[in-house]
C-alpha cells in the first residue's frame, strides 16, 4: 500500500436512472489505468453492473465499489442505481465517502432524482459536485442556468464544454481557450470570488494583492472549506461516451476533493437515547479501530461479505473486532478490497479507507467495528431511508419451504435496507415491503434464482378491528352429561363499548359466590378467546368493557372447560345485541409531488375517502399534502401516484387511529367471513 489517510478520496456517483453514471464509472476506471477497455452497458461488460439481472434490465441494482490509484492518490468510486426503486443502496453509500458526485444528463435536464440526491447529500453534510453528462449536443447553457437557479447561486461552473461539447476547458486551475458559451476568463472570476470571500485571512491577502497574492496552500484550504459548508457546489461537464472532460473529472477529484481528514466529520454518538452524545472519531492510523458497515452481500459462493469504512485506527488480517457492544470478537482472517465482483486480499485497511471482510454471520449492517470496549455503545447517526410501503404477502409454492423462505428473505433484507419483512401473527402472513411492485419483483426473483425458493403472492391483508356499539347483556349456560362426572357452567355478563383506543376491560361485579373466583379466570379465557378470533368477521375486538355479574355452578360437575365454553358464548349472545361494528385502520398520509400535479393528487385522494389537513410549500417547485385516508385506500398508491407524476411523487404513512368503517364495506366484509368458532 502506497498511499496514506490524505491520499484518499471517497466518490458517490449518484443521480436520476439514465444519467450514464456507469458509464462515467467505466471511463474513470479506464482514465485511471485500472481497466484497460472500457465495458458497455449494452453488452453487459462493465465493472459495476455484473448481476445477470442487472445485465438483463440494462441498469444497476446494487452499488458498485472499485478504486483507482494515481501516484500516492487512491480514488474510492462508488457507482449506485438511480431508479428510485433502489435508493436503499445509494443512500447506504453516503455513509462511506466525503463527496457525493450528483450525475445530470444534459439532454434531459434536472430530474427527479436530481432533486432527491442533493437533499440527501446536503441533509448528510457531504461535499457536493454536479457532474453534468452527455455534453455532446445537450444545451448545457441553459442546464446552467437551471441548476443555478433550483440549487443556488453557490453551483458554478469550474469548467466549461468546447468544440461543441467534444472537449472541456479548465476555469479554475489554468483558465485558458474558448468555451461553447460564456467566457473563461468571468467563470474563472466567479468561482475565485466565492472561494475567496469564505475566509477572511484569504479575502484580505486577495484585496491586497489580487490572484497573484494567494498562495496554492490557502486558495486549496479556502476550496476545501467552500466544500464542507456548501458554500461551493461545482459544476463539471464531462461526455462519458467520447471521454470529453474525464481526465478532468479525475484531476478534479484528485486535487481538490477532500479526503477523510478534509471531510466533515461523520456524526458518531456515543450513548442512546438522552444520554447519547456526540464523538469524533480520528483518522489516526495508531488509534483504536471505529468502522463502520454500510454494505452486505450474500455471495453464494464467498458466503456473506461485509463492505466497512475505517473511520479510525487500522485494521490489519488477523485483527480482533467486536460487533457494537459485542462481548465476544472475531478474527479478521481475510480482509478484501473491491473491484466490481472480484475481491482482492491485502494486508490493511487504513483511516478513510473501504474493504471488506467475508463469513461473519453476526455482522449486520450500520454495525460498528471496533478493537477496544472503550468504543462500546459507539453509532453511526442512522441514514434516514425512505419508508417501504408497497407490501406483498408471500408463502411458499412448495410445502416444506417454510424455513427455506425465512431464511432467504432474512439474507435479502440484510442486503437492502428498503426491504422489510413482517410477519403478522394476527393475520398469520408473511408479509414484505419495499419501495414499489418493480423492487418487490426483482428482490422476488433473486430470492428465486439465488437461492431456490418460489413463492405465491398476494395483496396483504388490513388488520381490521370489530368492536360494539351500545350496552347489551349476554347469557349461557353450559351443560353437558355423558355419563359420570358432566360439564355445567352459567354465566351472565354485561357488556359495553369504551372509547377509541380503550383496549379491553374485565370486570368481576359477581356477588355471594354464584361463580366461584377459581372459575372466574376461565370466563375471562372464554371471552378473549373471542376476542382474538372476532364475532362477526374474524378481527381482533377491542374497545370493550365485560362485566360478569352473575352465574351458577355445580359442586360437581363445573370445571374449567365448562366455564370457558360458558364465558365464550355468553359473550358472543351480548355482541349479536351490541350493534357490532367494523373498525379500519386510518394513517396519517404526506404526499410530495411538484407543484403542477397537485390538482391531480388531491382529486385522487378525494375519491380515497381521504380527508386533506393542508399543504405546504419546498424548494425546488414540490409540494407536500398533508391527509388522512383509509388504510385500505392506500395498499397500492405507489403505482397510482407514480402514475400521476410521471414517477416524481412519493409518500409517506403512519398510522393514527381506527374509525369506524362505511356500511358497505363492512356488510361485503362480514358477508365473506366464515366463522370459525367451534360448536361446543
Amino acid at each position: 500500500m502506497s498511499y496514506t489517510t490524505e491520499g484518499i478520496r471517497n466518490i458517490a456517483l449518484v443521480g436520476h436512472a439514465s444519467a450514464g453514471k456507469t458509464t462515467l464509472f467505466e471511463a474513470l476506471l479506464q482514465s485511471g489505468g485500472l481497466i484497460q477497455t472500457q465495458g458497455s452497458v449494452e453488452r453487459g461488460s462493465t465493472v459495476s453492473d455484473f448481476d445477470p439481472m442487472e445485465k438483463e434490465r440494462q441498469h444497476s441494482i446494487a452499488d458498485t465499489i472499485a478504486s483507482i490509484d494515481r501516484g500516492d492518490c487512491h480514488i474510492n468510486l462508488i457507482d449506485t442505481p438511480g431508479h428510485p426503486e433502489f435508493r436503499g443502496p445509494t443512500l447506504s453509500a453516503l455513509a462511506a465517502v466525503e463527496t457525493c458526485a450528483i450525475v445530470v444528463n444534459a439532454h434531459n435536464g434536472i430530474e427527479y432524482s436530481t432533486h432527491r440526491m442533493m437533499e440527501y447529500a446536503k441533509a448528510r453534510n457531504l461535499c457536493r459536485v454536479l457532474v453534468v453528462n452527455k455534453i455532446d449536443g445537450g444545451n448545457c447553457r441553459a442546464l446552467v442556468e437551471q441548476l443555478r437557479e433550483t440549487f443556488g447561486p453557490e453551483c458554478l461552473p469550474i469548467n466549461l464544454p468546447a468544440q461543441g461539447g467534444k472537449s472541456v476547458v479548465d476555469c479554475f486551475f489554468k483558465p485558458d481557450g474558448v468555451a461553447d458559451f460564456d467566457s473563461v476568463a468571468a467563470a474563472h472570476q466567479r468561482i475565485i470570488d466565492q472561494v475567496v470571500e469564505i475566509n477572511e485571512t484569504v479575502m484580505g491577502h486577495y484585496l491586497d494583492e489580487g490572484e497573484q497574492g494567494l498562495s496554492g496552500e490557502e486558495l486549496h484550504d479556502a476550496f476545501e472549506q467552500c466544500l464542507r459548508e456548501g458554500h461551493l457546489v461545482p459544476i463539471c461537464f464531462v461526455s462519458a461516451r467520447t471521454g470529453a472532460g474525464v481526465k478532468e473529472l479525475l484531476e478534479l477529484i484528485e486535487r481538490l476533493a477532500p479526503n477523510p481528514k478534509e471531510g466533515n466529520p461523520p456524526p458518531f454518538v456515543k450513548g442512546s437515547g438522552a444520554d447519547a452524545t456526540p464523538i469524533e472519531a480520528q483518522p489516526d492510523p495508531a488509534a483504536h479501530v471505529i468502522a463502520d458497515v454500510w454494505k452486505i452481500v450474500n455471495d453464494p459462493f464467498v458466503g456473506k461479505l461485509s463492505i466497512f469504512r475505517v473511520y479510525q485506527g487500522t485494521v490489519r488480517k488477523d485483527t480482533q473486532l467486536f460487533i457494537d457492544d459485542g462481548k465476544k470478537p472475531f478474527k479478521v482472517g481475510h480482509l478484501f478490497k473491491l473491484k466490481g465482483k472480484d475481491h482482492v486480499e491485502i494486508d490493511q485497511a487504513i483511516p478513510g479507507d473501504i474493504a471488506a471482510v467475508a463469513k461473519i454471520d453476526e455482522i449486520h449492517f450500520d454495525a460498528v467495528l471496533h478493537d477496544s470496549h472503550d468504543e462500546d455503545q459507539i453509532h453511526l447517526k442512522p441514514l434516514e431511508f425512505p419508508v417501504p410501503m408497497f407490501g406483498l404477502a408471500v408463502e411458499p409454492a412448495h410445502k416444506g419451504q417454510e424455513q427455506k423462505l425465512a431464511t432467504a428473505l432474512a439474507k435479502l433484507g440484510e442486503e437492502d435496507p428498503c426491504f422489510r419483512v413482517d410477519h403478522n401473527k394476527e393475520l398469520n402472513e408473511t408479509v414484505v415491503r419495499g419501495l414499489s411492485d418493480l423492487h418487490l419483483k426483482l428482490m422476488l426473483e433473486r430470492m428465486k434464482e439465488r437461492y431456490g425458493v418460489e413463492v405465491k403472492s398476494r395483496p396483504p391483508r388490513i388488520a381490521y378491528r370489530e368492536t360494539v356499539g351500545t350496552q347489551a347483556e349476554g347469557h349461557h349456560r353450559h351443560k353437558k352429561q355423558t355419563g359420570g362426572a358432566g360439564q355445567f357452567g352459567e354465566v351472565f355478563l354485561r357488556i359495553e363499548p369504551l372509547e377509541r383506543g380503550g383496549g379491553f376491560e374485565f370486570v368481576d361485579a359477581v356477588k355471594g359466590g354464584t361463580i366461584p373466583g377459581q372459575f372466574l379466570p376461565a370466563v375471562e379465557k372464554g371471552v378473549r378467546q373471542v376476542l382474538d378470533h372476532g364475532a362477526v368477521a374474524g378481527y381482533q375486538m377491542q374497545d370493550v368493557r365485560v362485566t360478569v355479574y352473575d352465574g351458577k355452578y355445580h359442586p360437581v360437575d363445573s370445571k374449567e372447560v365448562a366455564f370457558v365454553a360458558a364465558g365464550k358464548k355468553a359473550f358472543l349472545d351480548a355482541i349479536a345485541k351490541a350493534r357490532p361494528t367494523l373498525l379500519e385502520p386510518v394513517v396519517n398520509l404526506e404526499v410530495f409531488v411538484p407543484d403542477n400535479h397537485m390538482g391531480d393528487v388531491t382529486g385522487g385522494l378525494a375519491s380515497k375517502r381521504a380527508r386533506i389537513s393542508g399543504t405546504d410549500s419546498l424548494r425546488g417547485g414540490e409540494i407536500i399534502i398533508k391527509a388522512q385516508v383509509p388504510l385500505a385506500e392506500v395498499t397500492d398508491y405507489q403505482t397510482e401516484l407514480k402514475s400521476l407524476t410521471g414517477g416524481r411523487g412519493r409518500y409517506a404513512i403512519e398510522f393514527s387511529h381506527y374509525e369506524i368503517v362505511p356500511a358497505q364495506v363492512q356488510k361485503h366484509l362480514v358477508d365473506s367471513y366464515k366463522p370459525r368458532h367451534e360448536e361446543d
